[in-house]
């Protein structure tokens, strides 16, 4: 599939390791979300794309990263 950014066809996929920070000092004391996904980067604009998993959606969505896992 061509890059929603350039439409270049040169990507590639790598192994990701995101923490997903929730904006603004009022939630400084939140916890990271931390994900782990396949993560797909074009080679020429380096657009990259990545897929939340649902329970880390579910932590993402509810506000609060207590425990993800």
């Amino acid at each position: 599939m061509p890059c929603k950014s350039c439409r270049s066809v040169n990507q590639s996929k790598f192994s990701g390791e995101i923490g997903i920070h929730f904006p603004g000092l009022k939630n400084i004391d939140k916890p990271v979300v931390w994900v782990f996904p396949e993560v797909a980067v074009c080679l020429d604009c380096g657009t990259a794309e990545f897929a939340v998993p649902e329970a880390e959606l579910r932590l993402l969505a509810k506000g609060d990263a207590a425990s993800a896992g």
